[in-house]
Order: structure tokens, then C-alpha cells, then sequence
């Protein structure tokens, strides 16, 4: 049985007018130890995902159906108790700033040790041994001297290094990472990842990580969701995404990519942008940046399908597939 199941997530917003969509009846599951990606742009709804997992989304935003089953349980009919203890213990989140994430008026310390002193029995002595020993495990110089500094006193890699040892204190089955490199420097992102991929593997965490970046997802996790406007539109192992992609969508991310241009060469980049929650067109939600799109595109929304080791909501794919068969009946 996987550790996380996800079976048709619909999450609205409550807008004047009506409410909008911002996930679509989404479906994944993620295994114990396994290392899953969810990718695209801004606004296609990775980090909106990351929120409901742990149910963790605030009024206009609400879950209007859909199940989340984590260890067995509904995450959707959890009590607010009930949600409490899950939330830092069996799932845990890091966020993309860290400074936002850490309390700035308590010291590391404080914030290790309450959190430990929330969720186990446990003398203020033994959850402070607890904090330096996972201060040590994310490899901060001087752990003694940390735990009674504030955030402010840190610098951006060491902060989100704590952030990362807290989201572990309390050896939880899950851990979801959303962008957790965002607002790190170019130099300080390839440790702060290789961190938490060492973590992860060593403690037998799942991991699910959220990124627009594609060159991360190839070396961090082992499937990948790729997202646009609120739907899965492609998603299988992540090698087989990144070495042959079948959806528009995630062609034009790939050839985004500047390892895809040569040197002096512009960018490519896809035409147009991410449509609104309020403006998602009818049918398939990428057909107005879409090369490939017809008046069937623009009139049903493609249902999820396999091809291979993929499996894709694309028209453009089924009709690539059924021409491939017929030329094999006529071979």
C-alpha cells in the first residue's frame, strides 16, 4: 500500500463570482522512500498541492472533494487535533523562506526544543540533545553556539540547513519540500539539495519536491508530476520525462532549459502565460500555447492516458499513438 494516495483533489477558491478552480481532480500516490517531483510554472498549482496534502489551506481556499490517504488515514476528515499531531511529526514541510518559516524573536534552541516538547514527553534537557544532535546531522559548524542565536544572526544556506533539521526532528514518513532553494544564491542551492537527498535516503523518507526547475527534479527524484493549470498533464519516471517527454507542455520546458541553446543563441521559451484561475479556456487548458492544438483541443478537456512508461493528457499524443499503430498493423 503506498504511504500517500491522492485520488481526485479538487481545491477551489471563493471568489466574488463564483468559485474557481485551482486543482482539478488530481490523482498520484507516492511509496515509502520513494522521491516524487511536481513541476511547471508558476500559478499551474504545485505549491497549492503541497498546502492540501497537509491541509494546511485557509479561507477563500478549500478542498471541495477528493481523498488524501496518508499512512491509512483521510487527511480531509482529520479533526483539527487530529491534524495538529500529523502536522511536523508523521508530515512534515519545509518552506521556501526560511525567514518566514523560523519564528524571528526565539532563538534555534526554543523553536528545536518546542517543537520536540509538542509532540513527545521528553525533559527540556533531552529535546535540546536531540536539536544539537540534528544540527550536526545537516552539518552546522558549531551546533552549541547555534541553538542560542537567532534567525537574523544566520545566514540564508545556515537557516534553511535548521529549517531542514526541524522538518526532521521528529523522524517523520514524509517530507514535502516546497522550492526550498528559492531564495538561496546559485552556490548555496546544490548543497542545500545534495543535504536533503542524503537525509532522505538515509532515514527512508518519501520526499516530495516542488520546483520549477527541471535540471533539480532529474537529479533529486525518481517520478515526476509535471502540472498546468491545476491538472496532471504528464507524469512517470523521471528519466523517462526528461529523456523523451510527450507533452507539449513539458517539450517546452525542456527546450527552455539554456543547456538547450547554444552559447549567443536567445532562449526558448513558450509562447504566452499561465491562464488565471479565472481565466482557464475550455478544454485542454494549454491549446491557446500549444503548436499542435485543433478545435478539438479547444473543445474537450483530454483525458489521462498511458503511453509507454508515461502517461499523458494530450490529444496531440493519442493521435501520434494511433497513427503509430496503424503504420505497425500495415507493416
Amino acid at each position: 500500500m503506498a504511504l500517500l494516495s491522492v485520488k481526485d483533489l479538487t481545491v477551489k477558491f471563493a471568489v466574488r463570482g463564483g468559485p474557481v478552480t485551482a486543482l482539478d481532480g488530481i490523482s498520484f500516490d507516492v511509496d515509502k522512500g520513494e522521491r516524487l517531483g511536481i513541476v511547471g510554472e508558476s500559478g499551474a498549482g504545485k505549491s497549492i498541492t503541497g498546502f492540501a496534502l497537509m491541509n494546511l489551506l485557509s479561507r477563500p481556499g478549500y478542498i471541495d472533494q477528493g481523498e488524501i490517504l496518508f499512512d491509512g488515514d483521510d487527511v480531509v476528515k482529520m479533526s483539527p487535533r487530529a491534524l495538529r499531531t500529523m502536522r511536523g511529526d508523521r508530515m512534515a514541510m519545509i518552506f521556501q523562506d526560511p525567514m518566514v518559516t523560523l519564528n524571528p524573536v526565539l532563538t534555534i534552541g526554543q523553536q528545536m526544543v518546542e517543537t520536540l516538547l509538542a509532540h513527545r514527553k521528553m525533559s527540556k534537557r533531552e529535546a535540546r540533545q536531540i536539536a544539537l544532535l540534528k544540527l550536526r546531522e545537516v552539518y552546522i559548524p558549531s551546533p552549541e553556539a547555534r541553538l542560542d542565536q537567532y534567525p537574523h544572526e544566520l545566514s540564508g544556506g545556515m537557516r534553511q540547513r535548521i529549517v531542514i533539521a526541524i522538518a526532521l526532528l521528529l523522524e517523520p514518513k514524509l517530507i514535502i519540500a516546497d522550492e526550498p532553494t528559492t531564495a538561496l544564491d546559485v552556490t548555496i542551492q546544490a548543497d542545500i539539495m545534495e543535504l536533503l537527498l542524503e537525509l532522505c535516503q538515509s532515514n527512508q523518507v518519501s520526499l516530495i519536491l516542488i520546483t520549477h526547475d527541471l535540471g533539480v527534479v532529474s537529479q533529486m527524484t525518481e517520478r515526476t508530476l509535471v502540472m498546468y493549470a491545476g491538472r496532471i498533464i504528464e507524469s512517470g519516471r523521471t528519466r523517462s520525462i526528461i529523456n523523451d517527454p510527450q507533452h507539449p507542455y513539458t517539450q517546452g520546458l525542456i527546450n527552455a532549459l539554456p543547456q538547450q541553446t547554444e552559447p549567443g543563441e536567445r532562449l526558448k521559451q513558450i509562447p504566452g502565460t499561465m491562464p488565471g484561475l479565472a481565466q482557464v479556456p475550455q478544454g485542454c487548458a494549454f491549446h491557446p500555447r500549444c503548436a499542435f492544438a485543433d478545435d478539438h483541443c479547444r473543445a474537450q478537456k483530454p483525458v489521462t492516458r498511458h503511453y509507454g512508461p508515461v502517461s499523458v493528457a494530450c490529444f496531440e499524443v493519442e493521435r501520434l499513438s494511433a497513427d503509430q499503430s496503424l503504420k505497425e498493423e500495415d507493416a
